[in-house]
């Protein structure tokens, strides 16, 4: 059987806040640690039957930058529960928020920008 890691390290400042972040994968096409701004890892708990999180991001990651993560990490589970469970309804609504929340971004920049 193959088996796969995924590793962090999490470098952090006297405030215990994240400072510098850096990931690997055994599976992923480059070699060695790459620098990110920020990571959302979510576990499913078994024992408790819910969702773990983990969200980290560092002071380098603009506002416009976490909501283009998040509704970019919306977009992936709409598609990830259409594949796994094939449920269109779920899927097509999550894509719509994203619709919405794209242009909600869109208008907020161009406000912000005059």
């Amino acid at each position: 059987m193959k088996k796969s890691e995924i590793n962090f390290q999490i470098e952090l400042d006297g405030n215990n806040l994240p400072k510098n972040i850096q990931w690997d994968a055994s599976d992923k096409e480059s070699v060695g640690m790459e620098s990110t701004k920020s990571i959302s890892v979510n576990v499913w708990d078994n024992l408790n039957h819910a969702t773990l999180r983990i969200d980290l991001w560092t002071d380098e990651m603009s506002v416009v930058e976490m909501k283009r993560f998040y509704i970019d990490i919306i977009g992936g589970m709409a598609q990830t529960i259409l594949n796994s469970t094939g449920d269109e309804y779920m899927s097509e609504e999550m894509k719509e928020l994203c619709d919405r929340l794209v242009k909600h971004v869109n208008e907020e920049n161009k406000r912000n920008s005059r």
